[in-house]
């Protein structure tokens, strides 16, 4: 067994990445940090300036602002300037009424926020936000984190302050491998890590809620309709897909359903704890084999995280359906060289899939990399695994991570570049 100090160390950064969050979590971390801002400027600003990395322009676009009916980030900064309270984190919203809205609205009206690309730096995830209202002004700055907070001053006074005091992970974080990974799901007592299925609770709930209204392409809704039974049939594999399309549909459209988020995504965690959930449920198997499972699928997205960073030009379902194949190779009953197979199978299959942005899109990737994580998984419980002949795979699992990372977060930057180009050119 992994000993207590190391198990409360990985805990704590367990706690640290998955937390609630309602609606997309780049625009929430634009409220967020409007909030904290207002907060220190002690006054609603007469002007809001919005400084943003290109990623998180690109992740907050297109997406829908929970309770508003509207897409974007101009509505998440009045918000996060009227109601806003950065004590909320990534629930930064939830006090918002149809009268805040309203004022949201003419706030937006009046013309009293700006946003641009922040020029210079190279961190991905990076919000600035300037509050002014007379002669007072007041800034706060994300970096690194959704909910990371750093010194605004040392920032606007050098820019390389933002990339020598972010990273892909924090500095606290346990520097992970699969095997550790593996282990501390497994031997951890389960008072310890029982409390994972709180995820279970948030992210179900939310594919539930979301069958009873219309949200984004109803991908979740269409999959349990006749015609789509008829093709995929009444199974596992449909009731996996569906549960957690529903939930992506609700909450890139703009729902008020809050969501369990790793690693800073809110798809990443319905990617990484929605499958497994209902797999378990279908397969019978018990609340500890369920607790293990979900902490399995959590920590290898973490792991896979530490080195791909917060955002990348690689589509974070990838990632999570990462971890959700492994829960559920564990569930299916694998051990951990299946384990490993799973996650070979899926590097060799999913690698290179862009993101182009939070949107209501998501859920046919999402769909794409969960039917890929079922499928890797039987393949890897047949004994079936792609070899390191193939493509970018390793007979080093770790490895065959780096190597999925370092595409991702390198190779593909370029790509990115090209992708808010092709983005911000049709507005």
């Amino acid at each position: 067994m992994i000993d207590k100090e190391l198990r409360e160390r990985i805990i704590a950064m367990v706690h640290r990445e998955v937390v609630p969050a309602i609606g997309c979590t780049e625009p929430m971390c634009v409220a967020l940090c409007t909030a904290k801002a207002v907060e220190k400027l002690g006054c609603r600003p007469e002007r809001i300036e919005a400084l943003l990395s290109p990623n998180i322009l690109k992740n907050a676009m297109g997406v829908g602002i929970p309770g508003t009916g509207m897409t974007g980030l101009p509505i998440a900064i009045a918000l996060g300037a009227i109601i806003g309270k950065s004590d909320y984190q990534l629930e930064v919203l939830k006090e918002q009424t149809p009268e805040s809205l309203e004022e949201g609205k003419k706030y937006i009206a009046e013309n009293r926020i700006t946003i641009r690309q922040k020029e210079g730096i190279s961190e991905k995830l990076y919000v600035e936000i300037i509050c002014t209202a007379g002669s007072k002004k007041a800034s706060a700055v994300i970096a690194g984190g959704h909910t990371r907070f750093i010194d605004s001053e040392a920032c606007m006074a050098s820019e390389t302050s933002v990339t020598s005091n972010t990273s892909a992970s924090d500095a606290s974080d346990v520097p992970l491998k699969l095997r550790l990974v593996y282990d501390f799901a497994m031997t951890t007592p389960l008072d310890e890590i029982s409390f994972i299925m709180e995820a279970r609770t948030y992210n179900m709930n939310a594919a539930r809620e979301a069958l009873k209204g219309n949200y984004g392409h109803n991908l979740g809704k269409s999959i349990e309709r006749p015609l789509s039974k008829g093709i995929f049939g009444n199974s596992i594999y449909c009731h996996i897909i569906s549960r957690t399309a529903s939930a992506c549909d609700a909450r890139m459209g703009g729902a008020m359903i809050p969501v369990m988020s790793n690693s800073g995504s809110g798809n990443q965690g319905i990617c990484a704890i929605n499958p497994v959930c209902v797999y378990a449920k279908e397969n019978d198997n018990t609340e500890e084999e369920l607790i293990r499972a979900l902490m399995l699928s959590h920590l290898t997205a973490i792991y896979i995280k530490q080195s791909l960073g917060k955002l990348s030009a690689l589509c974070g379902c990838v990632v999570a359906s990462i971890g959700s194949s492994c829960g559920i190779t564990y569930l299916m009953g694998g051990d951990y060289e299946r384990i490993c197979f799973a996650v070979k199978n899926m590097i060799a299959n999913l690698t290179g899939m862009i993101c182009d942005g939070a949107k209501p899109s998501c859920s046919l990737k999402i769909t794409s990399g969960v039917s890929t994580a079922l499928l890797s998984a039987l393949l890897a419980m047949e004994g079936k695994c792609v070899s390191s002949s193939e493509g970018i795979v390793d007979d080093d699992v770790d490895r065959s991570i780096r190597n999925l990372t370092s595409i991702g977060a390198d190779a593909m930057c370029k790509t990115d570049e090209m992708v808010l180009n092709i983005m911000t050119s049709k507005h």
